[in-house]
């Protein structure tokens, strides 16, 4: 029986790619051994090494970034266990094209042959489509491999997820991307006509991906060059990558992540680095200006009120002046936050006052605190005894403000940072103060 997706298979290993064929394809791994920067997977010790040396695999979602050798590791491992191997993609494919795969499996299943079916961006399936793999999973029908870019805990059904390993593929380091190059380099029979600092440069730019590089690295070897190109000439040929960002998914929500714990963690060097990327990959600006503000009231707040001044100020300017220009009041806002003394005795203390609030809402205040703007109120108590504090003796009557059927809380308590030094200070006078009062 035909393969329903035949044109949609990787060459088998024996069968070499034409001289036409793009460079990242040519150089393809034959054996999981050649695939750079997954040892953790691929070696011995690994997850994918164990399961090729005992001639068994289980299902597994492959996560990690585009270029890291999903698709690679994936053939090769049916290579490796001499199964079928069936490749599709979510992007191209619905229930029907799956329920083809799963009939086709099935008769390759009772002649001996089990298939490995390999579903490239198998987060774009929805909720019922993922569904629809369970039963062939579970009864052996197919060994599913899923590659995907995104989060599985965001992206993937539970139940597809507990059927199914998690494999996290690193995105390729300096090592492994230098020896993606070289391999370019024994194949074309040439070096790269590229100065030791713009080698490094070029590196730099694939940020992990492997194909990028290989495809970059291509480019090169297709122009008649005179001379090794310095970094600047090499930045002037090719094209710059875009970083790879998307402002609806993980990559977007790790960043502002980062970016907040590093002003958490009083670094600004790196919490500048993550605003930096953020801007430089397209974020809306108006998004950085709000969890800046966000960070200031949280991690900061009292500590040194003037922190949420600067956000709503480098709103205010770049509002005002717009980009490129209203982004440095963005800057500044971020450093000023970072260097800021941290503390986050306000958001402790609006938790526990909107738990306290939760428990105890229906009691009412104090009847002494309470208006009395008509007689019935006048006559029943309400504003009996109230204390102003302004006649009092230095502006504080000491009086009790909370319901009669509920002690004393405390919510918020200030840290020996900062602005807040001051405050626990004068609290703890007020408090020496009430008690004296108490005991008059």
């Amino acid at each position: 029986m035909a393969d329903l997706f035949q044109d949609d298979l990787p060459p088998a290993p024996a069968q070499a790619p034409s001289d036409n064929a793009p460079l990242a394809d040519r150089l393809r791994p034959q054996r999981l051994d050649d695939v750079v920067g997954q040892e953790h997977l691929t070696g011995p010790d690994g997850a994918i090494g164990r399961m090729v040396a005992a001639g068994k695999l289980a299902s597994m979602i492959l996560w990690g970034p585009p270029g890291t050798g999903k698709t690679t590791i994936a053939r090769l491992l049916a290579d490796a266990v001499g199964m079928r191997f069936v490749a599709i993609s979510a992007v191209f494919s619905g229930v029907a094209d799956l329920k083809k795969v799963f009939a086709e499996a099935r008769e390759h299943l009772r002649i001996g042959k089990q298939t490995l079916l390999f579903v490239d961006e198998i987060h774009r399936f929805n909720r019922a489509q993922q569904d629809g793999f369970l039963p062939y999973v579970e009864n052996g029908t197919v060994v599913l491999v899923g590659a995907t870019t995104e989060n599985p805990s965001f992206e993937l059904n539970a139940a597809l997820l507990s059927r199914a390993q998690v494999l996290i593929l690193n995105r390729l380091d300096a090592g492994a991307l230098s020896k993606l190059l070289e391999r370019a380099e024994e194949l074309e029979g040439r070096p790269l006509p590229l100065a030791p600092a713009a080698r490094e440069a070029l590196v730099a730019t694939a940020d992990g991906d492997g194909r990028f590089l290989l495809n970059q690295a291509e480019t090169l070897f297709s122009i008649e060059i005179e001379k090794p190109l310095e970094p600047a000439e090499l930045a002037a040929l090719l094209h710059r990558r875009v970083a790879v960002y998307d402002k609806d998914r993980e990559g977007h929500y790790n960043l502002i992540s980062a970016l907040h714990k590093s002003i958490r963690g009083s670094d600004p060097q790196a919490a500048l680095y993550y605003l930096a990327r953020m801007l430089v990959a397209g974020e809306e600006p108006l998004y950085l200006l709000r969890r800046l503000t966000r960070a200031a009231s949280e991690d900061i707040g009292l500590a040194d009120p003037n922190a949420l001044v600067q956000c709503i100020a480098a709103k205010d300017t770049y509002d005002f002046l717009g980009s490129p220009e209203g982004e440095l009041a963005i800057v500044q806002a971020c450093l000023y936050l970072a260097t800021a003394p941290k503390s986050n005795a306000a958001y402790k203390a609006m938790g526990a006052a909107w738990r306290s609030a939760k428990e105890t809402g229906s009691l009412m205040p104090p009847k002494n605190i309470l208006n009395a703007p008509t007689k019935l109120m006048k006559q029943i108590g309400y504003g009996k005894g109230y204390q102003y504090d302004h006649d009092a003796e230095e502006s504080f009557s000491g009086d009790n403000y909370w319901p009669e059927e509920m002690s004393p809380q405390t919510f918020y308590e200030p840290t020996d940072r900062g602005l807040e030094k001051r405050i626990a200070e004068r609290m703890a006078w007020w408090e020496e103060r009430r008690k004296a009062l108490r005991d008059e």
